[in-house]
């Protein structure tokens, strides 16, 4: 448990099978999951050499907490400054669908930078998803929490991976298409073409978890958007 069996939950840690770390990845789980089932993460990161921390929300899990966007992302922010704090730099999150926004949005208010993001299966704002979704209600003003996506990774100032799943039915595609475009930082674009929304390559031997850290890390020679 992380950050110690008898202190405050925030989730899971795993070390890289060779230390030192590369660098340490905070990652933030979809709303059907939880921490617990989010080992993919560390089977596929660790072996690359970075230390995961399968971050967990409040009311989530085994945490206490109340559910909503302002905990969710305060809590966010906790754990991007106490990960910082307790294994230095460089940070990167990493996110899907509920996870790449409340880890921007943690990410954009820490007091320590990040130097990579890499949101998958993302959303450009909840409320426009909202209404793309309940198109007959007027969803858009009804929502309470607003995600905004493209806003909260803007403000990073920091390598942004932006992963689409190309038959997802949860988020139409479109909508991470969008959020791409209007990014205006270092970015690049991966698409799995017939994967949905939770099937997208998550087994540890895909070549792309290694291009995604490559990129983020800025070990990538070519940072310009993949087609």
């Amino acid at each position: 448990m992380w950050p110690a069996a008898d202190e405050a939950y925030h989730g899971f840690v795993r070390e890289p099978e060779r230390p030192p770390a590369k660098g340490t990845v905070l990652v933030f789980h979809g709303n059907a999951g939880t921490a617990q089932d989010r080992g993919f993460y560390a089977d596929a990161l660790c072996p690359l050499g970075y230390r995961v921390l399968l971050i967990e929300y409040p009311g989530y899990g085994s945490r206490g907490g109340d559910v909503g966007e302002k905990p969710f992302v305060s809590a966010a922010r906790e754990s991007v400054e106490l990960a910082g704090k307790q294994f230095g730099l460089p940070l990167f999150v990493m996110g899907e669908s509920l996870g790449a926004a409340v880890g921007a949005a943690g990410a954009a208010q820490a007091d320590i930078q990040v130097a990579g993001a890499a949101a998958i299966t993302p959303w450009h704002n909840l409320p426009d998803l909202a209404q793309s979704i309940y198109w007959y209600l007027p969803a858009k003003w009804l929502a309470r929490d607003q995600y905004d996506n493209a806003e909260n990774l803007n403000a990073l100032d920091a390598r942004v991976a932006v992963c689409i799943a190309g038959d997802d039915s949860i988020i139409p595609p479109f909508h991470g298409e969008r959020l791409f475009d209007d990014l205006t930082g270092r970015k690049r674009k991966w698409v799995f073409p017939g994967a949905g929304h939770n099937s997208w390559p998550i087994e540890a031997g895909e070549p792309w978890w290694s291009q995604v850290m490559n990129f983020l890390s800025g070990r990538d020679s070519d940072p310009v958007p993949s087609p």
